[in-house]
Formats: C-alpha cells, structure tokens, sequence
C-alpha cells in the first residue's frame, strides 16, 4: 500500500495542527501514513515513501532551521527521491508574514529532488497555511491538501 511521510517542526504546535489535519485527509483517502516531529526522523527514511510532505513555521519568509537542516541532509540522496510526490504547509505569526515563499522554498527542494508537487487551484495554491493558531479555514484546507495528495498518489501508485 502507498505511504506518505507528513515531516513537521512546530514551536508553538500550530504546524503539528496543521500536519494533523493533513493527516487526516490522507487517511480518508485509505493511503498509509506517518507523521513525525522533525526531531524524530532521520533523513534516510525519505526512501522509504511514496510521498513526502513537509511542514515549518514561517520566519523572516523562510522554513525553521530544522526544516532547512533536514532539507540540506536530502543533498545525499539526490535522484533516490525522483518521481515521489511532494508537498509543504507552513503556520506565521501574521498576515504577509512570508508564508508562500516559505512553502515556495520547500517546494524548490522538493522539486530539485525531481518529486512532483501537488498544487490546488481553488485554495491556498502552494500548500497550507496558518495565520497563528488554524482556524476551521485553514484545517479545511489542510484535509483537503492531504486528500488530494492521498489521490495524486494513488493514481501514481495503483500497485504500493
């Protein structure tokens, strides 16, 4: 059966909420998946799935440095990684606070790996985001991002 690995750093745990719900919509969908703390993985682990979607809180429009380190460590398993699909969300503090170059960073990563990332062209268009704690909006939207992933994911992979 397809997996998906939902990776996330949360100081405030409003990307933990977020990666929940992204959970949750995975689940509906029927797909396997596991969600982890950035603290509790270990980059090896990327091989082991048919989809990666990462989480990080916006700081200064840029992903946590953990996000980054995990990211930087991916370098070791360039071309392992193509044709999984990717995905990122990400919390701010405020209104314009950098969510979307944040996730445009994650995605630059994702797709320099050669994954294939999932966009939704009727919400938040590169991937999740939260404005502080995520209102009913933004889980919404979180559920629908890991359903459609979930789908993505199970027509590439009818067979995992």
């Amino acid at each position: 059966m397809a997996k998906v690995l939902v990776v996330y750093y949360s100081r405030t745990g409003n990307t933990k909420k977020m990666a929940l719900g992204i959970e949750e919509g995975i689940r509906e969908e029927g797909v396997d998946v596991v969600v982890k703390d950035v603290k509790d993985i270990k980059v090896e682990e990327f091989l082991e799935y048919d989809g990666i979607i990462i989480g990080s809180p916006t700081y200064y429009g840029l992903p946590a440095g953990e996000i980054k380190k995990l990211l930087d460590e991916s370098v070791k398993f360039h071309g392992k990684l193509d044709g999984k699909v990717g995905g990122a969300f990400t919390s701010s503090g405020g209104i314009a606070g950098g969510n979307e170059t944040t996730l445009v960073s994650i995605i630059e990563a994702l797709l320099v790996h050669g994954m294939i990332v999932q966009g939704n062209p009727g919400g938040d268009h590169y991937g999740p985001v939260s404005v502080g704690n995520p209102d009913e909006r933004s889980l919404r939207s979180c559920r629908e991002y890991g359903k459609r992933i979930a789908r993505l994911i199970k027509r590439l992979f009818p067979s995992s």
